[in-house]
């Protein structure tokens, strides 16, 4: 009898990866309140080189619609301070020595709706990217099929492969209404 092997670590990872690109989407929708992950995409220009702001600064949420960035190397404020202008998050800074204040803007209503459907935009790129990992996972149970594998093994990849899919659809899910109810409450 012929053995058959499909890696479903690989699918998993790739779904895996999938949700995981969809957090750090949900990281970039500003919701009206501060938090320190606001600023984990800004990159800043330092020593001749790119480093993530957390290798550079501490961000501190002192209150609850403003962030503080404590430089640590008082030479590179202005570089921070470019940084954060530039990174699109569309927050002023407020420089006093080597700290500096951003201040979260409150949301308007049609702010909150468009930041609503973004989400809920991210959040079907991602189940898009899901759905089609397992077709590619179906795909090769197809040809492992013609290959020789019996129709009960096939069944048994194809099940597994449709629980994981489900599974990571309701994580994509529960995602979703979190940051929704984030983006309409505060």
């Amino acid at each position: 009898m012929n053995e058959f092997n499909l890696d479903i670590g690989d699918i998993e990872k790739r779904m895996s990866g999938a949700i995981a690109s969809l957090k750090n989407d949900f990281l970039s929708l500003r919701t009206g309140r501060a938090s320190s992950s606001m600023l984990e995409p800004v990159v800043v220009e330092v020593y001749g080189s790119k480093l993530p702001l957390n290798q550079c600064a501490t961000v501190t949420v002192p209150e609850s619609r403003v962030l503080s960035v404590n430089v640590w190397d008082v030479n590179n404020v202005n570089l921070v301070e470019k940084a954060l202008i530039n990174s699109g998050l569309g927050l002023t800074p407020q420089t006093e020595g080597n700290f500096i204040r951003l201040i979260i803007p409150e949301l308007n209503e049609e702010r909150r709706k468009e930041l609503a459907k973004l989400a809920a935009s991210y959040a079907e790129n991602a189940k898009i990217a899901i759905r089609n990992v397992r077709k590619d996972g179906m795909d090769k149970i197809k040809k492992l099929r013609s290959d020789g594998m019996s129709e009960d093994e096939s069944q048994l990849w194809s099940d597994e492969i449709q629980t994981l899919t489900d599974q990571m659809t309701l994580s994509i899910e529960s995602l979703q209404k979190e940051k929704q109810s984030e983006i309409v409450t505060f």
